[in-house]
């Protein structure tokens, strides 16, 4: 497996918690806080992609930048 997530120029971690039993993962390399959590690694990627998609209509909604 990749190390690292990758949708729309950004990039994600990914971890696993055995105490919560769950995975979980912020995006790398920006200043946002921008995290992510599922059961499964299909669960993960489609949190990461819903994740970025969020953050990125947020900064629409509030007129600024995105990082990248």
């Amino acid at each position: 497996m990749n190390p690292l997530l990758q949708y729309r120029g950004y990039f994600g971690s990914i971890e696993a918690s055995a105490e919560d039993d769950c995975l979980y993962g912020k995006a790398q390399f920006v200043r946002a806080l921008i995290s992510y959590e599922g059961q499964t690694v299909s669960q993960l990627i489609a949190a990461f992609h819903t994740a970025v998609d969020d953050y990125l209509e947020t900064c629409v909604n509030l007129k600024v930048g995105p990082e990248v």
